[in-house]
């Protein structure tokens, strides 16, 4: 039922802020209401730290409403500068034009298009801001905007405080997003827009130019910013960020992510990356001891069939089976990648995504945390050799959870 989209979210733990909920509440009840996230082409995929907004918008889809997609090929020009202790780098347009691709990947995994009242619809600002005249859009928009206000703002005063150089084209990135609210509140009667709880500024200002510019009312939502419970950044490991598109991490390597998890997490997680029934989920939640392995093994294949299909992650859940029972070399379908005799093992672990750099590989080498075919790794300057291989492969393993099979080219 559309009404049931609020307190689903809240059920969930999706809700961190809301503007005045009886208001957007009593809006849901009326039917259909489109709602937005933005989603700058930074890279060629997103990774899990955007995947509570788009498990968020799932829910709308399947909450009765319509889901947009506000894809950033205008405003990634210009660089968000939330939370950043510098400018990113500027992207041409066909570097956005590939990034964007790949993002819509990602959403083809989670939403279903269309033109239906509920169907997602995926938007570019790039239509609306690459045509925008600066004179008049500074006449109708920038006069609404107090730069004391916008000083007042985390994403400026942070980078401020510390004296680090926040560019001019960087402070107008406030405008430009919630001139991308008043646009698709004109053109598609988009009335909510999304986002993480670090977006809040941004979003509220957006609102309040819709009511100031048309009259309208527009509501505003935003997510937690989600650490895990030994407090790091959600979504990154050893090797880096875990992304959604199997081209950068595989099926099986999402599924050991999930895996993973640390036991205060797992109910919290279950929440918010699967579909499973509340009460399932409490139960799982409650489990204690080595049972609480087996939350973590549906949480790991709930959530990669939600990206990857069902058959990748009942796949990816019986290759983990067989590795743990059979040991590793017993699967031929765990990831594999490809070296010439020589490598050395600190690039093929980088190679792998076991670690991001050599000098952790070493570290990890010399605490015995790798393993060829089953047995530790006692030589950081251990090269791959012909007597390493078993019918011409390698296994290598990081712990007892992660592998992969090293084929020999030419």
């Amino acid at each position: 039922m559309p009404a049931d989209f609020l307190n689903e979210a809240r059920a969930r733990g999706f809700i961190h802020q809301t503007t005045d909920e009886a208001a957007l509440a009593a809006r849901l009840k009326l039917g259909p209401l489109p709602g937005y996230i933005g989603f700058d082409a930074t890279a060629d995929s997103l990774h899990v730290g955007s995947l509570v907004q788009i498990m968020l918008l799932r829910l709308m889809q399947r909450t009765g409403h319509k889901p947009v997609v506000l894809m950033g090929g205008g405003t990634t020009k210009v660089g968000d500068p939330s939370f950043r202790d510098e400018a990113r780098p500027l992207l041409d347009d066909a570097q956005i034009e590939v990034n964007k691709a790949g993002i819509r990947r990602v959403f083809d995994a989670f939403l279903s298009f269309g033109e239906g009242p509920t169907d997602a619809m995926m938007l570019d600002n790039a239509e609306w801001l690459d045509a925008l005249h600066y004179v008049p859009f500074l006449r109708e928009v920038g006069r609404h905007f107090s730069v004391n206000r916008m000083l007042s703002m985390d994403s400026v005063k942070l980078r401020l405080e510390r004296e680090q150089n926040l560019s001019f084209l960087e402070f107008n990135y406030m405008l430009l997003q919630s001139y991308d609210f008043l646009e698709l509140h004109r053109r598609h009667g988009i009335a909510l827009q999304m986002g993480g709880s670090d977006q809040w500024g941004n979003i509220v200002l957006g609102a309040d130019l819709i009511r100031r510019v048309t009259g309208g009312e527009a509501h505003a939502l935003t997510t937690p910013l989600l650490t895990t419970a030994s407090g790091a950044k959600m979504g990154k490991t050893a090797a880096g960020a875990v992304w959604l598109n199997a081209e950068r991490v595989s099926p099986y390597d999402y599924w050991q992510f999930w895996r993973n998890t640390e036991d205060a997490d797992v109910g919290r997680f279950l929440l918010l990356f699967t579909e499973l029934p509340l009460d399932e989920i409490a139960r799982l939640a409650a489990l204690g001891g080595a049972e609480v392995n087996e939350a973590k093994k549906i949480l790991a294949t709930e959530a990669t069939a939600l990206l990857h299909g069902r058959d990748a992650a009942t796949q990816a859940a019986e290759t983990a089976h067989r590795t743990f029972v059979q040991g590793a070399a017993a699967s031929a379908d765990l990831p594999s990648i490809s070296a010439a005799l020589g490598t050395p093992i600190v690039d093929l672990l980088i190679q792998a995504g076991f670690t991001a750099s050599k000098g952790e590989g070493r570290r990890l080498i010399a605490g015995r945390g790798i393993a060829l075919n089953g047995t530790a790794l006692e030589d950081a300057a251990h090269g791959l050799a012909e007597t390493d291989l078993r019918d011409g492969t390698l296994t290598l393993s990081l712990g007892k959870k992660r592998h992969v099979l090293v084929r020999v080219s030419a």
